[in-house]
């Protein structure tokens, strides 16, 4: 299904029952919403509505560029009050998917009973450095999101090695992150690591009736844990010994009982 907004589509597909609560999963930074979930919507969709958000500019049945963080969060509104009459049961936001998942609980303009932030760095700074950041890195990265590997010889050597060295988590992030995908354009991958750096996102944000989970990967560092009680007011931080979204990517069925455990609570 797709929604129009602004005279631009963005494309939501849905699994399991019209009538189950809903849950709605957001992908991470410039990921494939399939290569992101396709392990677990099977094992949501027997309980679950399960709407997975394919973003502007990263669905290869869409012609169209991903616009601004802000944009594209109004059209998750607009198809979440169109379609599930302005409430859902849970969200859950893959790494940069997180940022989306805190700017709908903070601007309140759906209903959502809990919010599940997948070990998201928040990172975020001014224009200028984000500008800076996002001209260095994206012309190294975006070969990988194109054709699947590194134009560098020397990025793709220690990528091969790092997947040696790393094992299972490497392989299957990569996989999470997706095969190559020749549609997506430079500017969307621009526009949305850029808008992501800049768009700011509410401290202490403490919304009555929406309960925030975060599962937090220790090995990303000490930082975020005092990153996530800073945005959030009483966060549920679960401590996970693992790295950024090692829990989706290496173990899917442990990540599909977590969140059923929380979106289950007191049903």
């Amino acid at each position: 299904m797709t929604v129009a907004a602004g005279g631009r589509r963005m494309r939501v597909y849905e699994f399991g029952a019209d009538t189950a609560p809903v849950i709605l999963l957001l992908p991470g930074t410039c990921c494939h919403w399939k290569s992101n979930f396709g392990q677990v919507i099977p094992l949501l969709q027997r309980d679950f509505r399960v709407l997975c958000v394919s973003y502007d500019g990263f669905d290869e049945t869409e012609s169209n560029e991903f616009p601004t963080m802000l944009a594209e969060t109004e059209k998750i509104e607009a198809y979440i009050l169109k379609n599930c009459g302005g409430h859902i049961r849970a969200a859950y936001g893959c790494s940069l998917g997180g940022s989306f998942v805190g700017l709908l609980a903070a601007r309140q303009t759906i209903r959502m009973d809990y919010g599940i932030l997948g070990s998201s760095d928040l990172d975020q700074c001014s224009k200028l450095a984000a500008k800076l950041q996002t001209n260095l890195l994206l012309p190294l990265i975006y070969p990988l999101i194109r054709d699947g590997q590194f134009k560098s010889c020397f990025l793709q050597k220690r990528l091969e090695k790092c997947s040696a060295e790393k094992g299972d988590y490497v392989r299957a992030f990569m996989a999470m992150f997706g095969a190559a995908r020749p549609y997506v354009t430079m500017q969307s991958c621009k526009n949305q690591f850029y808008s992501d750096l800049i768009t700011p996102l509410p401290e202490g944000i403490d919304v009555p009736g929406t309960e925030i989970h975060i599962f937090y990967a220790l090995k990303m560092g000490a930082k975020y844990r005092a990153r996530y009680q800073q945005h959030f007011a009483h966060p549920v931080i679960h401590e996970q010994d693992l790295q950024h979204e090692e829990l989706l990517a290496c173990y899917p069925y442990k990540w599909a009982q977590l969140v059923k455990s929380i979106i289950e609570q007191g049903v």
